[in-house]
């Protein structure tokens, strides 16, 4: 490859210094991709789910599993009353592989079955790797494989478009959006919550804990069955009504995809599937994830690539996903995964603690998802800041559409806990919410599901606390509550209207939703309380959640107007008035993020014009005080100096914290 080519770091000049790291982190990657394809596609390579795991043909159910340190594998199941018989015991055949063919009376639909396994040493009952439907019974708590062919399997009715920019997320969670002490359904979330996200604007969602989990309070994220869509909340055919019906609706259905590390169960999942604990996963000390109690997989083996690639393509082509978030990006780069790194200085990034087999993986995964589905969406969730995460391949990155702006829900969190209102500085929350690679787009939030968990608090009630409990009636006046609502919006607006590619937002957070998350766990009597979403308090008008939610429905139609392409116009910091305004397209976005202090005809240079006010954190419908006369027509004025300065003199009535967006006609 020729340095010419490198792209990251023409854009970057500070990156020359480790051009050799970067064109070896790109020239590894593309000869795994060689080793692996042979000459084909990466599409071809990762078919292994049209190959592996239970199938049916015209001639009756062939299965396969990769167990090459087996010495035998029966399926035992409803069909054989879980009995080990040799009529159903697998042959093993090159390459670990082991195989049987079975009549096509031999099983059926719903039937429950598994894998027992022996190895030297030991035996015991295994769930397949690649099974697409595990369910667990109620009663013993027993999971088990189960056979999926419907009669009438779901047949996608809609045509997938490309999503639209800029992207508005709506992040959410199946099982919690119910209001019930109970586990919600893909039906109930088809019915009762897609339309509510429509009418708010948002353009995708990004579905949590989809692939199968044995543990409801890992929020998903130690993954058993990589190929089954979770079975709590209902069935893949209702899964995939869910993801068609959004499609109709123009929403585009991104994946929180886990590739990072896995549970370190052996019965439900792959922590020992033949008897060897490396079988996926590392050996030795990186065996385990030394702060997530989880296995960590051994991306330098070619079995390993083609089992979690073809998870990729499976739930593209299967379910018609859009795209995947892809969970602990940071992890996987770093063979520290991360932890007790300071990430100062371009040198930690090149440092020789990084995974280049996890490096590679990444590559791959990004460059065929989107072989198979060129408009796919890909987001990294990466803290570290690594360079060229969200660069394309060719040009020295690694393939990401967009990275997670990890940095800014942290500063909100700071700001909120550490500097009293008087210290929020117009300049730092700037550069905070702008500073980024300027060749990356990113996904901005204010808050997602970690800032929401046990331990944690959402930003409402950081700013609330108690006073939710008592004082969020409309004709109830509370100083505590009014500031926490005024900076609630502000907030959000800021992290919005800066965005670079697209904005998050954690299902309820929107309106303000109470309290934390916490999942029903022994420490809290197995309750479903505080894991679900209180719809109820937005649908009453009388509570000022339904203002924070119709102010959250304004900002997010609003910002949807503006491509996230158009350039940030600096117009005014000022720390000591904490006043802060910027420009972009025609719109013009003004906070006075003062506590106490008002201004009258504040004075604010930009591209002279009429404006008008489209938006306004302060007014009544949104729970403000409705201070600003938004029927003005704001003309620009001429500076003294310079007549034929581009910039005009605007004057507005800007009250304390309140946030203005205004239009140029």
């Amino acid at each position: 490859m020729k340095s010419k080519t490198l792209k990251i770091i023409k854009n970057d000049p500070w990156l020359e210094p480790y051009r050799q790291a970067i064109e070896g982190r790109y020239n590894y990657a593309l000869s795994r991709e060689k080793s692996l394809t042979k000459g084909g596609s990466l599409s071809e390579f990762a078919n292994g789910h049209l190959f592996f795991g239970l199938h049916k043909h015209p001639d009756g159910w062939t299965f396969r599993e990769w167990a090459p340190n087996a010495d035998s594998i029966y399926l035992i199941g409803e069909f054989n009353q879980w009995e080990r018989r040799p009529e159903y015991a697998l042959e093993k055949k090159e390459h670990g592989v082991w195989e049987i063919h079975l009549a096509a009376d031999c099983l059926k639909h719903g039937d429950l079955y598994k894998m027992y396994v022996s190895w030297p040493g030991g035996s015991g009952e295994r769930i397949p790797a690649w099974t697409r439907r595990v369910v667990q019974d109620p009663v013993s708590l027993i999971f088990s494989a189960q056979v999926w062919e419907p009669a009438n399997p779901y047949r996608f009715k809609h045509k997938v478009k490309p999503p639209s920019q800029p992207l508005f997320i709506y992040e959410c969670h199946i099982g919690m959006a119910t209001e019930e002490e109970r586990i919600g359904t893909y039906d109930e979330f088809r019915r009762l919550v897609l339309p509510r996200i429509v009418d708010n604007g948002y353009n995708a969602i990004q579905i949590m804990a989809i692939q199968e989990h044995p543990y409801y309070g890992s929020f998903g994220y130690h993954v058993s069955s990589f190929f089954a869509a979770s079975s709590r909340f209902g069935t893949p055919e209702e899964l995939k009504r869910l993801i068609d019906e959004a499609h109709g609706y123009g929403l585009a259905v991104i994946m929180d995809i886990v590739h990072s590390h896995a549970v370190k169960n052996s019965v439900e999942g792959l922590g020992c599937l033949d008897g060897d604990p490396n079988l996926y996963f590392h050996s030795g000390d990186r065996r385990e994830h030394p702060a997530w109690d989880s296995l960590c997989f051994n991306y330098g083996r070619d079995e390993v690539l083609h089992f979690l690639l073809s998870n990729c393509k499976y739930w593209l082509d299967e379910f018609r996903f859009d795209g995947f978030r892809f969970d602990g990006v940071t992890s996987m780069l770093y063979r520290s995964h991360g932890l007790g790194e300071s990430f100062s200085s371009y040198d930690d990034y090149y440092n020789l603690n990084q995974d280049g087999e996890a490096i590679a993986y990444l590559t791959l995964a990004n460059k065929l998802i989107h072989e198979i589905k060129p408009k796919a969406i890909t987001i990294a969730e990466e803290v570290s800041g690594m360079p060229g995460l969200a660069a394309p391949i060719k040009d020295g990155g690694i393939g990401f559409d967009y990275r997670m702006a990890m940095g800014i829900p942290d500063f909100w969190i700071k700001l909120i806990k550490e500097y009293s209102d008087e210290d929020w500085k117009p300049g730092a929350i700037w550069w905070e919410l702008t500073n980024r690679r300027k060749d990356e787009k990113t996904i901005s939030y204010a808050e997602s599901h970690d800032q929401a968990l046990v331990g944690d608090k959402t930003i409402i009630f950081r700013l609330i606390d108690a006073d939710m409990y008592w004082h969020m009636s409309k004709n109830d006046q509370n100083l505590v509550v009014d500031r926490g609502i005024a900076l609630h919006k502000i907030i959000r607006l800021l992290t919005a209207s800066t965005i670079n590619g697209g904005y998050l937002n954690f299902m309820g957070n929107e309106f303000g939703h109470p309290e934390w998350i916490d999942f029903p766990r022994e420490g809290n009597g197995w309750s479903y309380k505080y894991a679900r979403r209180q719809w109820s308090l937005l649908e009453n008008r009388q509570l000022k959640y339904a203002d924070l939610h119709a102010f959250d429905k304004a900002m997010v139609l609003l910002l949807k107007k503006i491509n996230p392409k158009e350039p940030l116009y600096q117009r005014w910091l000022h720390d000591q008035d904490q006043i802060m305004a910027f420009e972009r397209a025609s719109f013009l976005f003004v906070f006075n993020l003062h506590p106490s202090r008002s201004f009258v005809d504040y004075g604010i240079l930009v591209q002279k014009g009429n404006y008008k006010i489209v938006l306004n954190s302060d007014a009544k419908e949104f729970g403000g005080f409705g201070l600003v006369d938004e029927q003005v027509v704001h003309t620009t004025t001429q500076t003294a100096k310079n007549p034929d300065f581009e910039l005009e003199w605007i004057r507005l009535y800007l009250p304390s914290r309140t946030a203005l967006v205004l239009k140029r006609q």
